[in-house]
C-alpha cells in the first residue's frame, strides 16, 4: 500500500470523527519537510482584554453627540423645574393719569386725576403641588435620557469595535495565507529543479500567490475603513492591532436571571416610564385648570384733583369654559398614547432580552463547531502537502485543501468573534460591562 493510500485514509478519518482537541502549533519554516497552515485567532489564556479600557470608553461617550445632546436636555428639564416651582405669574403694575372737565354754575373746571394698581395671579394649592411633581418628573425623564443616551452609544461602540475586529482579522488571515503560499512556491520551485514537477506548477502558485495578495490588500482596506469609522465617532479611542482575541465564554445564567436584571437597569424603559407619568401628571395639571385661578390686586386713586382718594382690593377670574374642557380631553389622549407607547416598549424588550440570549447561545454553539472544522481540514491540508512534498498528491489538490483551511480558519476566526460580541451585548444590557460607565448617569 503507497504512502499516498495511508495519508488519503488518515484525512479521511479525520473528516468524519468530532475533534475535541486544538491542533498542535504549526511553525512556517523555509524547510521542505514542514509548510505551516493558516489557523484561527485563538488567544494564549492570558490576563488580557480584547475591548478598550472603561477610562478610554468614558471618555468616548463623554464626546459623543447623542450624549452631548442628552446632558443638554437634562439641563433644560432642570431649568424647567425651576420654572414651575416659581411659578409662572408676576406682579403687574398699572397706572394711568386722566384730566376731567367739570361744567357747573361757575363754569368750567378742570381736574387732574391719577390711579396706580398692583396685581398678580395665585396659583391654586393644588396646582402648586401638581407643578412640583411635573418638574421632578421631567428631570427624572432627562435623567433617563441621558443614561439611555450613554447605552444607546454604548451599543454602537461595541457594534464598530468588533465590525474593525473581524476586518482586521481577516487581514491577518490573508497576511499568513500570502506567506504560506510564498512557501509553496518555494517548494514547488525546488521540485522543478529537482525534476520531479513541470514547470506550469509554478505558474499556477504564483498566480494564487498573486490572488492572495489582491485579497490581502482589499481586507487591509476593509480594515482601515472600519477604524476609520470607529475613529470618526468616538474619538477618545486609541486603536492598536495587537488586541487580543479572547476565548468565548459561554453563560452559566438562565434566561429569567437576564430578564430581570436588564429590566431593572432598561434605561430605555426608565424613560418611557417617567413620559408616561410625566404626561399624566400634565393631564392631571390641565384639568385642574377648568378651575381658574384668580388674579388679586390693589387699587389707588387720586381724583378730583386731590379732594377724592380711593383705595380698595380687587380681584377676577376667567370665565371660559368649553376651551378648558377641551385642552383637559386633549391631554388625557396624550397621557394614553404615552402609557401605549411604554406598552410596546416593554413587550418590544422582553423580545430583544430574548433575541439577545438565544444570539448568544447559539454563536457560542456555532464557534465551537467552526473550531472542530477549522482543526479537520488545517490537519488535512497539511497532510496533503506532505503528500505533495513526497510525490504523492498533486498541486491542484493540495491548493484546494489550502483554500479550504484559510476559509475555515477565516469561518472560526469570525465566528470567535460573533460569540465573543453577543456575549458582550448581554452584559451591556444588563450593565455588566464598563460600569465604570455609569457613574455619569447618577450624578
Amino acid at each position: 500500500m503507497s504512502i499516498r493510500t495511508h495519508l488519503i485514509g488518515y484525512a479521511l478519518c479525520l473528516l468524519s470523527t468530532p475533534l475535541l482537541a486544538e491542533p498542535l502549533p504549526i511553525k512556517i519554516s523555509t524547510d521542505l519537510s514542514s509548510v505551516a497552515l493558516p489557523h484561527p485567532l485563538l488567544p494564549e489564556p492570558l490576563p488580557m482584554s480584547d475591548l478598550p479600557s472603561s477610562a478610554q470608553v468614558d471618555a468616548a461617550l463623554d464626546q459623543h453627540l447623542m450624549v452631548l445632546n442628552a446632558q443638554s436636555q437634562l439641563q433644560i428639564e432642570q431649568a424647567n423645574q425651576r420654572k414651575r416651582d416659581a411659578g409662572e405669574y408676576e406682579f403687574t403694575l398699572r397706572g394711568g393719569s386722566y384730566k376731567e372737565t367739570l361744567y357747573n354754575a361757575n363754569g368750567v373746571e378742570n381736574l387732574r386725576d391719577w390711579e396706580v394698581a398692583l396685581e398678580r395671579p395665585f396659583r391654586l394649592p393644588n396646582k402648586m403641588m401638581i407643578d412640583s411633581e411635573i418638574g421632578a418628573e421631567g428631570v427624572l425623564r432627562g435623567e433617563n435620557a441621558l443614561g439611555d443616551a450613554r447605552h444607546e452609544a454604548s451599543r454602537s461602540l461595541l457594534k464598530l469595535w468588533f465590525n474593525w475586529q473581524r476586518e482586521n482579522a481577516q487581514k491577518l488571515q490573508w497576511q499568513q495565507q500570502v506567506t504560506l503560499l510564498k512557501q509553496q512556491s518555494a517548494i514547488t520551485e525546488k521540485r522543478i529543479q529537482a525534476g520531479d514537477a513541470p514547470r506550469m506548477e509554478l505558474n499556477q502558485i504564483n498566480a494564487n500567490v498573486a490572488l492572495a495578495n489582491i485579497s490581502l490588500q482589499q481586507a487591509q482596506l476593509r480594515s482601515q475603513l472600519a477604524a476609520n469609522e470607529l475613529t470618526r465617532q468616538f474619538t477618545a479611542l486609541k486603536l492598536n492591532d495587537n488586541i487580543p482575541v479572547l476565548k468565548p465564554q459561554a453563560i452559566s445564567q438562565e434566561l429569567d436571571y437576564w430578564q430581570q436584571i436588564i429590566r431593572n437597569h432598561n434605561h430605555e424603559l426608565g424613560l418611557s416610564e417617567a413620559e408616561q407619568r410625566y404626561q399624566q401628571k400634565l393631564a392631571e395639571r390641565t384639568s385642574a385648570e377648568r378651575l381658574p385661578d384668580p388674579t388679586l390686586g390693589f387699587r389707588y386713586a387720586n381724583q378730583m384733583s386731590g379732594n377724592q382718594k380711593i383705595s380698595g382690593v380687587y380681584f377676577s377670574i376667567p370665565l371660559s369654559y368649553s376651551t378648558r374642557a377641551a385642552n383637559a380631553e386633549a391631554a388625557h389622549q396624550a397621557a394614553q398614547i404615552a402609557s401605549d407607547r411604554n406598552l410596546a416598549v416593554h413587550k418590544r424588550l422582553e423580545a430583544d432580552i430574548v433575541a439577545t440570549y438565544t444570539q448568544v447561545e447559539n454563536n457560542f454553539q456555532i464557534w465551537l463547531q467552526a473550531r472542530e472544522a477549522g482543526v479537520a481540514l488545517r490537519q488535512n491540508a497539511e497532510l496533503i502537502a506532505r503528500a505533495y512534498r513526497l510525490g504523492e498528491s498533486s498541486l491542484g489538490d493540495t491548493l484546494i485543501a489550502r483554500r479550504q483551511a484559510l476559509e475555515a480558519s477565516l469561518a472560526e476566526s469570525l465566528a470567535q468573534l460573533d460569540a465573543n460580541e453577543a456575549r458582550y451585548r448581554l452584559l451591556l444590557d444588563a450593565h455588566q460591562l464598563w460600569a465604570d460607565s455609569d457613574h455619569h448617569e447618577e450624578k
